[in-house]
């Protein structure tokens, strides 16, 4: 069950006695939590129904003994226990998990790892609660990933867009989801969301960012290389030698794998890849610029770029002057 299922029957007033939201990714876990904080109870019902916990502060039996309590004028109490990755043994509630409170509604927000599902008290609440465990989205479904949202909050975004938040942003959700919510301030429903509305709205580069240099070597478009080259190294902290060779060892593993796979079709691509058909058929473009053999001298580079910057074989060159001698080398 994903969360927008459990968020809609959340909506529609349909609750578990226990939710037990556990895993490495924090958003979904805070939505879930959100919606029963919204939607449980009433405003007038959550002052003496509604009671909030940090496992650090609290024990099982504590939050035990105020889940079996009673609701007082309402249907349900509520019961939070946030941050309960830091609880002292949190499986001491297996007995209360086995035989829940009808009325009560326990939530537990075990956030950055995952519980023990070899433990009693999670097989227990297979049977009695729900069990969702909060997964990080990969890093080739985050572009899919980004697009659904925005298409579920009523808009629509362009590739390019996508690909951009994804780079700066990585795979942080909350922040993803805390930049397009700014937008959906000022942009009018069904806007098609692109990289120039990210630009002068979130103070993203669609120009001097990694994925611009990647699409500009893919191009093989040595003018616009180097025009962000020199912006990189006026502002280094921004733009890490390390994370540049990361990202460009990536693009020339998949052109590499593009030449040997058997069936070069775009779907047939963006499946081996795990990419966006859109992204797969520019990565093709690119592979018919780059044969093997000297995709196979590029990745060389890489490495000895990789070294010098971590300080082996370089005692004078600074990361913007190895960045700029590792470019003319990748594009000559």
């Amino acid at each position: 069950m994903d969360y927008k299922a459990i968020i809609k029957d959340i909506k529609n007033k349909q609750f578990k006695p226990v939710y037990a939201l556990h895993g490495e990714e924090p958003f979904f876990i805070d939505a879930i939590s959100d919606a029963i904080l919204e939607h449980c109870l009433e405003e007038h019902e959550r002052d003496f129904n509604q009671t909030v916990f940090y496992g650090r502060d609290s024990d099982p039996m504590t939050v035990a003994s105020e889940a079996k309590g009673y609701p007082m004028m309402a249907e349900r109490r509520l019961v939070v226990v946030r941050e309960a990755q830091d609880m002292k043994d949190i499986y001491a509630l297996e007995s209360y998990c086995a035989n829940p409170n009808p009325t009560t509604v326990l939530v537990l927000c075990h956030k950055y790892k995952s519980l023990d599902g070899k433990r009693k008290m999670v097989k227990e609440l297979a049977n009695t609660g729900l069990v969702f465990k909060s997964e990080k989205v990969r890093d080739y479904q985050l572009n899919d990933w980004i697009a659904d949202y925005v298409k579920g909050i009523g808009y629509d975004i362009t590739s390019k867009a996508a690909s951009l938040l994804n780079e700066f942003l990585g795979n942080d959700l909350g922040r993803i989801v805390n930049e397009l919510e700014k937008l959906s301030i000022i942009l009018e429903k069904g806007t098609r969301i692109s990289d120039i509305h990210i630009e002068e709205n979130i103070g993203i580069s669609k120009d001097y960012n990694n994925f611009e240099l990647t699409n500009a070597i893919a191009a093989r478009d040595t003018l616009k290389v180097f025009q962000i080259a020199h912006y990189f190294e006026r502002n280094p902290k921004d733009h890490s030698i390390i994370a540049i060779i990361s990202t460009l060892f990536g693009f020339y593993s998949n052109l590499m794998r593009i030449h040997f796979l058997p069936n070069k079709s775009p779907d047939a691509v963006a499946s081996a890849l795990r990419v966006h058909p859109f992204v797969a058929k520019q990565l093709m473009q690119a592979a018919n610029l780059y044969p093997p053999k000297v995709l196979a001298n590029n990745v060389a580079v890489l490495h000895e770029y990789d070294l010098k910057a971590k300080g082996v074989g370089n005692a004078t060159f600074n990361d913007g002057e190895l960045m700029r001698e590792m470019l003319f080398k990748l594009m000559n």
